[in-house]
């Protein structure tokens, strides 16, 4: 099963996904974790997820990949930002991002929904003195 849908340039796809994990790692966004769901879903190529520390912050989190969305000419296509506190999905097509009250992470597990995923390292690398 292989997405067909998108035009997108798969490695702008794979660095705008990259992006918003930084983002969301910025933003205090615990356990981030960027997964290739590609031939795997037939709705998005990555999904990201992370959990939030408070309400607040996940509205904050999810605002920051919505701009960076908005900045590259990609704007969500459907966003749960404002009305959800536990669980606020923003949806690019290409990539799908959960932000989740920690319990509520767990109780869904999305990362065992798409363990045959790979992992994808987002993290920058460290700068050495």
């Amino acid at each position: 099963m292989s997405r067909s849908r998108s035009n997108a340039d798969p490695e702008d796809v794979l660095e705008f996904a990259i992006e918003c994990a930084r983002a969301l790692s910025d933003d205090r966004t615990e356990d981030v974790v960027l997964l290739d769901v590609r031939g795997l879903s037939q709705v998005s190529d990555y999904v990201l997820l992370g959990s939030g520390t408070s309400e607040r912050q996940m509205k904050s989190a999810a605002q920051s990949v919505e701009d960076i969305g908005k900045a590259q000419g990609n704007p969500p296509f459907k966003s749960t930002r404002d009305t959800g506190t536990t669980w606020i999905l923003v949806d690019f097509v290409e990539l799908v991002v959960h932000l989740f009250e920690p319990e509520h992470r767990l109780y869904y597990d999305l990362e065992s929904l798409w363990q045959e995923g790979r992992q994808i390292d987002w993290e920058r690398p460290e700068v050495s003195s």
